[in-house]
C-alpha cells in the first residue's frame, strides 16, 4: 500500500479552537460549562478516532454475517432495498426524480429564485399532467437549509472498486464531525425513480458545485460493492485482491430513463449537456431521446439583472422544457412496459 499523504493529527488545543467556532455566537456564553463539556467529549472522540457511533453484526445476506457494520450504513442500505422494491413494482405509479441543480434561492444571499427553479416548475406541472409522481430534489437547499450538506467523494474506487461500497460507507464520520450527510437520503430517491430529469445552469463551463458533489458521490452506484464484509470494512489489500480476481462492476441505477435541460447566458451549455449525457449513459441510464435533451442560452450576452425578464420572453425554452418532460414520461412508460434499448442484451467487452 502507498501511504503517507495524510495530515498530521491536530493537537488538543487546535482541535478545541476549531470545534468552539460553532459556538462563537455570544448567546452561547450562558452555556459555557455545557460547551466546555461537549468540547471535551468531541476532543476525546477525535483522539480515539471514533468514526462509527454504533454497530451490529451484518447478519444474513452478507459474506461474513458476524462482521460488525455501522447501524447507520445498514439503515441506509435497507432504505435502498425498499426503494428498489418500489422501482420493481410494475403496478406502481411512474416516479420521476426532478432535480433543480441551481444553488440560487430567495432564502439566501441572492434573495431571488433561479431560472432553473422556474423551469423545474414547468417540468413538474407537465410530468404530473402525464400521470407521474414527481419528487423534486432542490439542490439549493444545500445553501439554504440548516444541516443540508453533501461531503466530497474520497475516491475509494481509485484504490479498488470493491472498496467503494454501495451505499457509500465513508460517511458519517463522527470524530471528524462529518455528519448530516444528505446522500443517505438521496440514494433511495435515485433508486426509486423510474425517470430522472436534471435542470441545471452553467457555472464556469461546468455544473454547479452542489450537483457535482452529488455526481461524485454517486460513483458507488456504478460498480460499488454492496457487501462491506468482503473487504472487512475498508481494507485496501482485500479490495484489490477481489477486483484483480474479477469484479462485475454492478450498475445499481441501470434502466432508469433521463432528460436534461441545460441553460447558460453566454458560454458552456453544450459542453455541460454533453458531460451530463455521457455521465448518465455511462452509469447505465437511458436517454429519453433528442427531444428530452436540451441546451440553450437565455438572454444571450444580456445583463444578468434582466435575466428573468429574458426567460419570460423566451417562450421557446419554456415549450422545450414541456416537450422534454413529455418525452421523458412517454419513454419511461415504454421502458416500464417492457421495451429495451438496442444492444442491451450484448455483453460489455470492457468493464468499468
Amino acid at each position: 500500500m502507498r501511504i503517507g499523504q495524510g495530515p498530521v493529527p491536530l493537537d488538543r488545543d487546535e482541535f478545541e479552537r476549531r470545534y468552539r467556532e460553532q459556538f462563537a455566537d455570544p448567546a452561547f456564553a450562558e452555556a459555557k460549562e455545557a460547551v466546555d463539556q461537549v468540547t471535551r467529549i468531541a476532543a476525546e472522540a477525535y483522539e480515539a478516532r471514533r468514526k462509527t457511533i454504533s454497530s451490529r453484526p451484518a447478519g444474513a445476506g452478507f459474506q461474513d454475517p458476524s462482521h460488525e457494520l455501522s447501524t447507520e450504513w445498514l439503515d441506509a442500505r435497507q432504505k435502498i432495498h425498499d426503494a428498489q422494491q418500489e422501482f420493481n413494482d410494475a403496478g406502481s405509479v411512474t416516479r420521476m426524480l426532478l432535480i433543480n441543480a441551481s444553488p440560487r434561492t430567495d432564502e439566501t444571499c441572492p434573495s431571488e429564485i433561479s431560472k432553473s427553479f422556474r423551469l423545474s416548475g414547468i417540468a413538474r406541472t407537465t410530468l404530473e399532467a402525464e400521470g407521474c409522481h414527481v419528487d423534486l430534489l432542490d439542490l439549493s437547499l444545500l445553501g439554504a437549509e440548516y444541516g443540508r450538506r453533501i461531503f466530497p467523494c474520497k475516491a475509494c474506487v481509485s484504490t479498488a472498486m470493491p472498496l467503494c461500497h454501495w451505499p457509500c460507507s465513508c460517511y458519517p464520520n463522527h470524530y471528524l464531525g462529518q455528519v448530516q450527510d444528505w446522500m443517505n437520503e438521496l440514494y433511495p430517491r435515485w433508486v426509486a425513480a423510474h425517470g430522472i430529469m436534471i435542470i441545471t445552469p452553467v457555472h464556469w463551463f461546468q455544473v454547479p458545485s452542489g450537483l457535482k458533489l452529488m455526481i461524485d458521490r454517486l460513483v458507488c452506484a456504478d460498480g460499488g460493492n454492496p457487501d462491506p464484509t468482503t473487504t472487512a470494512g475498508k481494507d485496501p489489500a482485500l479490495a484489490k485482491e477481489i477486483e484483480l480476481k474479477g469484479w462485475d462492476y454492478p450498475k445499481h441505477l441501470a434502466g432508469r430513463v433521463f432528460s436534461l435541460i441545460v441553460h447558460g447566458d453566454a458560454e458552456g451549455a453544450g459542453g455541460v449537456r454533453r458531460h451530463l449525457h455521457d455521465w448518465l449513459t455511462g452509469i447505465g441510464l437511458i436517454s429519453a431521446g433528442p427531444t428530452a435533451i436540451v441546451d440553450r442560452y437565455i438572454g444571450y450576452f444580456e445583463p444578468y439583472a434582466s435575466s428573468h425578464e429574458a426567460l419570460d420572453r423566451d417562450s421557446a425554452i419554456q415549450e422545450e422544457t414541456r416537450h422534454a418532460a413529455i418525452a421523458l414520461a412517454r419513454a419511461t412508460a415504454e421502458m416500464r412496459a417492457g421495451r429495451r434499448p438496442p444492444g442491451e442484451d450484448l455483453p460489455a467487452p470492457r468493464m468499468k
